[in-house]
């Protein structure tokens, strides 16, 4: 089973780096398997630490892949990193063991920490709807605009139907890098 999570990691110098990850769970570990070259990667690498934020603004998903910083952040407890300062909950890890792979290694982290911040109150269907955009924005260069166009259309009705100011928001962020891959790939001069 795969968790969408945010995963926010240090380079050497103390630069922070947030991005959304699809995390699992094996042996009570959680598995990071960042595509490479991947900053996040680097960063693991380097400084054998991550901290899993789990939120359901999924305007930080967006913005993490749309360059838009609609978050702030608080220093972890327990490991050099941060945290986001408005999220549900997160986990402080630490890197125990890598599979290394040309295309995507497994990075298998021990939580050192964990917190609960807030309650969460339930799943929206857009919130679901963003996240499956930005998966999608994550892979524009890796898939078809075919495909990419019909999911956006399915998705579009959760959208429709159960957004709020947050998700609305989110999807136009997705769909601003959607609209500018496909100029890009048309040719199109894009202001």
């Amino acid at each position: 089973m795969i968790y969408e999570a945010i995963i926010s990691t240090i380079d050497t110098l103390g630069n922070a780096h947030v991005t959304p990850f699809g995390i699992s769970m094996h042996d009570d570990l959680v598995v990071i398997s960042p595509y490479k070259p991947s900053t996040t990667l680097d960063n693991i690498l380097a400084t054998e630490h991550a901290v899993m934020n789990l939120t359901d603004d999924v305007r930080v998903f967006a913005g993490a892949l749309t360059k838009r910083q609609a978050w702030a952040l608080l220093p972890a407890s327990k490991v050099t990193g941060f945290r986001l300062a408005d999220t549900l909950a997160h986990k402080e890890l630490k890197l125990v063991k890598v599979i290394d792979d040309a295309l995507r290694p497994q990075l298998f982290m021990e939580v050192l920490h964990a917190e609960q911040h807030q309650a969460f109150n339930g799943f929206n269907r857009a919130q679901a709807a963003v996240i499956e955009l930005a998966v999608l924005v994550s892979r524009l260069t890796r898939l078809p605009m075919e495909q990419i166009k019909q999911d956006i259309t399915y998705h579009t009705i959760a959208i429709e139907k159960t957004a709020g100011a947050r998700e609305l928001e989110a999807w136009g962020w997705l769909m601003e890098a959607v609209t500018n891959h496909q100029a890009a790939l048309n040719g199109d001069n894009i202001a």
